[in-house]
This record gives structure tokens, sequence and C-alpha cells, in this order.
């Protein structure tokens, strides 16, 4: 990013463009500080995470107070190792660990019963917590400074789009961090697949890159919570982030359209246009590269449309930076092209459904 945005260059470590192994050092004062019970924004091949030092219950207190997040929206301890894992949990089957060997490191979190050194505020007063071993080195490295596990949600206000870069999040949380910790655009772009085994059979209770279909073919079997695509009561208890509240919204109000036939999708998007135009209102579109082409053509300068990319990953990784973009434009209706939920297209469904985006079947 722009490094004349960061007001204090004190606070900011740029490892955008690693050489050596030797340069992960320059993470020393990022772990001193998270040890200290500071904040530090870093990167991860997901999202970016807010950190604290996960066996600290004031400095998780930061956290929530920084994102505005709610207290019984339990978070997720990040770790480097595998001995890490046995200081925070318990009881752990071999289910959990054949799972856990198969997709760590990587955007895989699973739930498992915490130690007593786990602070209740991690859990949101549970007696489970998520755990993850991130694949991204910059994480895992700083994990490793830190000497303990960091909890970390999204790095955003609670209820935006997570950030996955710096420049997208730097002026919602500059000021509220200790540090921050630049490792350029994340791969991903969604969070984290999270589980829990029940009866010996994993639970999908957020979609993310790790598939149900890639879980099934290790565990034999898979189930996906029913409240993926849809919405829990309030006074219902959550085992995962990105269950129950509204997340991952823009500002905009957005319409989100689905069809498994494109020539009928395409004549859904065109009608909602049409409407916004009788109307005397302004629309933008977000579609796939396909799609784009298409209407691109059709409306020419008279509509504004982003290119999602041309597959589900292309999808994934720029999906929130397209939201947070869109509300920069200052229309009156972000039209979303909706996409199946087959592999990952479920994990970029829930996303849009948590953002409380209405529907269009």
């Amino acid at each position: 990013m722009d490094n004349s945005l960061i007001k204090d260059k004190t606070k900011y470590l740029d490892l955008t463009d690693i050489k050596n192994i030797a340069e992960y050092s320059k993470l020393e004062t990022a772990g001193q500080i998270i040890r200290n019970g500071g904040l530090v924004l870093f990167p991860t091949e997901t999202v970016y995470g807010l950190g604290a030092n996960g066996l600290d219950a004031e400095a998780v207190k930061k956290i929530y107070v920084a994102k505005g997040r709610r207290s019984d929206n339990p978070l997720i301890l990040h770790i480097s190792d595998i001995e890490m894992l046995g200081k925070i949990a318990k009881d752990i089957s071999d289910i959990e660990f054949k799972l856990m060997n198969a997709f760590w490191p990587g955007p895989f979190t699973i739930i498992l019963n915490k130690t007593d050194l786990v602070p209740s505020v991690v859990a949101g007063g549970l007696d489970t917590v998520g755990v993850r071993m991130p694949s991204n080195e910059i994480a895992r490295n700083l994990i490793k400074f830190a000497d303990v596990p960091i909890a970390a949600p999204s790095a955003n206000i609670s209820g935006r789009p997570s950030g996955t870069n710096v420049k997208d999040i730097y002026q919602e949380l500059g000021d509220r961090v200790d540090y921050i910790i630049d490792g350029g655009d994340c791969n991903i772009g969604v969070e984290s697949t999270v589980v829990r085994v029940i009866d010996g059979v994993p639970h999908i209770l957020r979609p993310g890159k790790i598939t149900a279909e890639e879980i099934q073919e290790i565990a034999g079997d898979v189930v996906i919570d029913k409240h993926i695509l849809g919405k829990l009561e309030a006074d219902t208890k959550v085992m995962s982030p990105g269950m129950k509240y509204k997340h991952y919204a823009p500002n905009t109000k957005c319409v989100l359209v689905y069809d498994e036939n494109n020539s009928i999708l395409q004549d859904k998007i065109k009608t909602i246009i049409g409407n916004c135009f009788e109307e005397s209102k302004k629309p933008l579109l977000m579609c796939l590269s396909d799609n784009y082409a298409f209407f691109r053509e059709m409306y020419q300068n008279r509509l504004e449309i982003f290119n999602m990319g041309a597959s589900l990953d292309e999808m994934s990784k720029n999906i929130f930076t397209d939201l947070r973009r869109a509300d920069l434009y200052n229309v009156d209706l972000i039209i979303i092209q909706g996409v199946s939920t087959d592999g990952l297209g479920l994990a970029i469904m829930n996303r849009l459904v948590r953002g409380w985006i209405y529907i269009v079947i």
C-alpha cells in the first residue's frame, strides 16, 4: 500500500516482499507487543486478523472493543505448532487429529474442548474453543515470536466486509491497534472453514476454502449446518464466529441474484437493472468474467460493472475488496451474481447471505 497513509511508521512493518527466511526476525517486535497485551493487525492466507494474546483475558477484551464485537461471538486461537495445541485443548479424538493432520497448516478451524488456560472471553462463555494453524508464514512466525496462541477475528469493524489487505482496513482500525504488519493481499479471501466433530462426524459450522467434499474424503462423512445459508435466533449460543450476527456487509443496499441457468440469471439481472433505470436509480453490477463481457456489451457506459473473476477462487479472493470498493461509487443498489453452493461456492454464498443481502431466487 501507499506508506504515506500510515501515520506512525514505528507501528508499521512492510513484509510484502520477503526474500529470505532471515527477514521473519523483523516480527520479534510484534511478537513482544502481543505478549505484553497489545493488538496487532497481521495477514493470514484467508483474511487479515486483529490479534491479541489468547491467554490474556484483558488483552482479548481489547479486540471486542476495537471491533465493536458482541461478547458472545467466540474467537479463534491461532497456533504455530502441535505443541501449542496441547496447552489449550483437551480430550482430542482420533478423528479430530485426523482432520488436523489433513488440513493443517491451512484455512481450517476445528472446535475443541478447551483447557482452563483459555479465558472464557475467548470462547464466548463456552467450554470449547476454535483452533487454527495458519499456513501463512508471516502469521506462523508471528505466533512463534509471541510464544502464545493468538486470538484473532477478521480485521474489520464488526458487520463490515473482512479485510484482505491493509489499505482496505487501515482507515477503520489503524488508530485502534498497536502495530500493523503488511503482508500484501491475502491469497484466499474468505475466512477459514470451521468444523465441530459431533458423535464422530464433522459438522461444518462455517464454510471456507476447505470444502465439504474434501472433509468427506478424510472423515467418510460430513454434515453441513442448516444455518449456513439461514439465520439463527437471537438467543442461540454459537460455537463459531460468522454464524449469528450480520457480517461482511457493505453500506449500500444489495441484491443477490442466482439461477443455475445462466440465460435466466442474465434475464433476472436485466430486469432489476431496467427497474432501476425506470426509477432513476443508479445500480452497480458485480459478476463473473463471462457475464461481465455480456453486460459490458449490452450497457456500454450506462452501468458500472465489477469483474469478480473467472473462477470461484478469484471471486473468493476479490469479494470483500469488491464490496468495500462498491460502496465508494454512491450507487442506489449493488447487484451481485450468486453462484452454485458446490465446493467453494458454499463459502461465497454464506458470506453474501450473512451480509443480510436481499436474495432473488
